[in-house]
């Protein structure tokens, strides 16, 4: 954890130093190599063994690998003294107070006066850790509690204790969301903070109820994931993760700390300690709830039978229900619906729901005074879509208490005095603002931390001037318009596409710039693949040419509007997303975007302007002297083999970002605002429409020669399949320009795009493309035939 969190502070460009403990003995390695316990190498052995480790994980904890070089390592004896010279010193050593102590004495010894002093605990008093320390190390002292993996869960419990300077904590705040791109709840120093003592509630409250349910592991695994707004892992698949181990310590830790009227619920099941006692413990163990077996060459996941602690292969789960909430998109208009269910799917929901409703109303104010700080230690750490507040919300509260009532789950007395008082939701929208209801003003008060944000959210009540149903138009203020796509995946298709042009038409008329943006899990997973499926299978070869020039004009319409045209994407960036990206002005891309042109997966080159655009930005970039067919290479093998980076900054060595022209931002919170206001700043600079392209620099037969010998040899080897070999060769074609005979021959923008789509017809009226497509459509699965 110490490394990853390392990690994160080295991608956000700062410099660290991390520290971890001596060895006590010599590896048979060092023995070998005749080292001591007193060459460096061996003292920093744990320290470098840890970071190497990390930068192998995957998901990666840093953006760029290069960043590592930003993390100098050493130990807690030869090297505390250094940190004099570091601003925030966080502790991030094993789970005891008394080991904690002692490190905070040697922080206290070397620091100097001002510098910030944290510990990463998950649980441990942070008022006991100051105890014995100088008045300065108490007054910059608090819990900074980073939630694992610190690059991707966004959480921060910041917990103060009672010396802590209060500009301290309010510095931390904001710090965390603008550098660190975190959302940062302040806790009370209370065991286990907010977020684990909610979660962990709710997962052994299930844990020690679940054979009452009349469900299989993998039924609730199903109906406590994506359906509800929770992680794909849910909830049996994500103890296997954590580890069952770690779990049971958290859950016996809270048991034995608190005395709250939910004690009982932390209790270990019988089911459970005989796992602890198998060491089944999960994935690190090979097997917990789930284990993955191997019969006749093909791989299984086999769930544990509570009953008889033995693994089974349980059916595909299937339940009527979903037939009705899955179309639903709108998380807060779904769960009532699965909630009403009169079968044992709704009699699952309310009992779960209604458990956690009256636990965390009933945390307040002892985890915290404000309620809609649980709401966000939830959604940034546990990855739920909709914290417990928010859920009730959506369910009624006023009627969710009388169910409640009736299955024996009674909330908090403030939750009836909130009602008695005519207040009927825990949060409000008004004005541009969002509140929340405070337990002791007994009226609604704004959330803090507003300013410098904007929020769709927040402005979708009153500020949305267009929609159909895959995009809405919002105005952002200041003469600047924003585009929020809302199909699934935020896939383009007619809607988008004639939302796009609407919005262009509008500011073009009266606005001053536009931003492309939405609060999804994704910007966009590209194109309709059904709409172009469809098209083909029918051979409407005449409609299927107009929907992609029409996608065409719609890429090259923002590359040449009169007003600036700001992409900030986020999460998923794929095929037509990253083509939307790439002719937007600038791209203000969250630091987790993940672009690609992943047409090819599909047996597809992409046919928005994406490959008429790499063949533009190649011919930018050569210069004399260069080796035309290495930078050709380059470029063709990233649209080729479908490469989509792992964070924005990889974006810009892939090409889909333009060094000195687009930017990272890590804080999502921000991020719209920041596009709104770079919007305003070229548009204040004095924004000129660009010229269209005419000079465009193109390899022709000499790029050809390489991309159908490449084929070829691929083809051969068996590395790649005819039908792959096919694509490669159109794609080659368009990116070349053609058979020209005489290099860097200079061609239009329209010459290249009419290459393209014609490529991308040819390709759509091949059967194993049309094979590629369906598989994704129906199953999900990118096949290579």
């Amino acid at each position: 954890m110490g490394s990853a969190i390392a990690c994160h502070f080295a991608n956000i460009g700062l410099e660290v130093l991390l520290l971890d403990i001596v060895p006590r003995e010599l590896t048979e390695e060092e023995k070998a190599k005749g080292l001591t316990l007193e060459d460096k190498a061996v003292r920093n052995r744990i320290v470098n063994e840890a970071l190497k480790k990390a930068l192998k994980t995957k998901p990666s904890p840093i953006y760029k690998q290069e960043f590592a070089k930003r993390i100098t390592t050493g130990n807690f004896e030869d090297d505390m003294p250094k940190i004099k010279d570091y601003d925030w010193v966080i502790e991030v050593v094993v789970e005891r107070l008394d080991i904690k102590q002692k490190v905070f004495e040697q922080v206290d010894k070397y620091r100097r006066e001002g510098t910030i002093v944290s510990s990463n605990t998950s649980g441990i008093s942070i008022t006991e850790m100051a105890k014995g320390r100088s008045e300065d190390f108490r007054r910059h002292f608090l819990g900074t509690h980073f939630f694992n993996p610190p690059r991707y869960l966004p959480l921060l419990e910041i917990i103060p204790q009672p010396d802590t300077d209060p500009e301290l904590i309010e510095f931390m705040s904001e710090y965390a969301s603008k550098f660190l791109g975190k959302i940062p709840v302040i806790a009370k120093d209370t065991p286990a903070f907010i977020a684990n003592r909610i979660g962990t509630f709710a997962i052994m409250e299930l844990f020690n109820h679940v054979k009452e349910y009349g469900l299989t592991i993998t039924e609730i695994d199903k109906l406590t994931g994506t359906i509800i707004g929770r992680p794909k892992s849910a909830t049996f698949r994500t103890a296997d993760v954590v580890g069952l181990d770690t779990l049971v310590h958290v859950s016996e830790y809270i048991k034995n700390s608190t005395k709250d009227e939910r004690n009982d619920a932390f209790a270990i099941p019988d089911y459970l300690r005989k796992m602890l006692e198998n060491k089944w413990l999960g994935q690190k163990s090979g097997q917990g709830f789930y284990k993955k077996v191997v019969e006749d060459g093909k791989k299984k996941f086999l769930s544990i039978d509570f009953e008889t602690l033995e693994y089974k292969e349980d059916p595909k789960p299937k339940f009527d229900i979903f037939e009705k909430a899955k179309p639903i998109e709108d998380l807060r208009k779904r769960l009532p619906v699965l909630l009403s269910d009169k079968g044992k799917v709704g009699e699952f929901y309310r009992k779960t729901f209604y458990s956690t409703f009256a636990y965390s109303s009933n945390r307040i104010p002892e985890i915290t005074d404000e309620l809609y700080k649980v709401d966000d230690a939830l959604r940034a750490g546990f990855g739920w879509k909709l914290g417990p507040f928010e859920s009730w919300d959506a369910l009624g509260v006023e009627e969710t208490v009388k169910k409640m009532e009736e299955y024996g789950y009674k909330p908090a007395q403030w939750v009836y005095d909130m009602l008695s008082a005519g207040f009927k939701s825990f949060y409000k929208i008004e004005n541009g603002k969002k509140y929340y209801y405070d337990i002791h003003k007994k009226d609604y008060e704004v959330i803090p931390g507003q300013e410098g944000k904007l929020s769709l959210e927040i402005l979708r009540p009153t500020n949305v001037i267009w929609e159909n149903d895959g995009a809405s138009i919002f105005d952002l203020g200041d003469g600047v318009l924003a585009i929020e796509f809302h199909t699934k995946m935020n896939t383009i298709g007619a809607d988008v596409l004639t939302a796009l042009n609407k919005a262009l038409d509008l500011a073009e008329e009266k606005y001053k710039g536009l931003v492309i943006y939405n609060e999804g899990d994704h910007f966009s997973a590209g194109a309709n693949v059904g709409m172009i499926y469809m098209f083909a299978v029918e051979q409407e070869w005449e409609e299927l040419n107009m929907a992609v020039r029409w996608f065409q004009n719609t890429t090259m319409r923002l590359r040449y509007s009169s007003i600036p045209v700001i992409a900030a994407p986020h999460g998923m960036t794929l095929g037509g997303g990253t083509e939307i990206c790439m002719h937007s002005d600038k791209v203000i891309a969250h630091a987790e975007t993940y672009m690609g042109l992943v047409e090819f997966g599909v047996g597809l080159i992409p046919g928005g302007g994406g490959t008429k655009e790499f063949a533009l930005r190649l011919s930018d970039e050569l210069k004399p002297g260069d080796v035309r067919i290495n930078a050709f290479q380059h470029r063709y093998l990233t649209i080729g083999q479908a490469k989509v980076s792992t964070s924005a900054y990889e974006a810009f060595d892939l090409g889909y970002l333009r060094p000195g022209i687009d930017e990272v931002i890590v804080s999502r919170a921000h991020q719209l605002a920041y596009a709104k206001q770079v919007a305003l700043l070229m548009y204040e600079k004095g924004y000129s429409r660009p010229a269209p392209r005419n000079d465009i620099k193109v390899l022709g037969k000499e790029a050809l020669g390489f991309v159908f010998v490449g084929a070829n040899e691929y083809t051969e080897a068996h590395y790649m399949s005819e039908h792959d070999k096919l694509i490669a060769q159109k794609l080659g074609w368009v990116m070349a320009g053609g058979d020209i005979s005489q290099p860097l021959t200079e061609v239009s923008e329209q010459y290249l795009l009419d290459l393209e789509r014609r490529a991308f017809l040819e390709l759509c009226m091949q059967k194993k493309t049309l094979e590629r497509m369906q598989s994704l459509i129906t199953k999900g699965k990118i096949i290579r035939n």
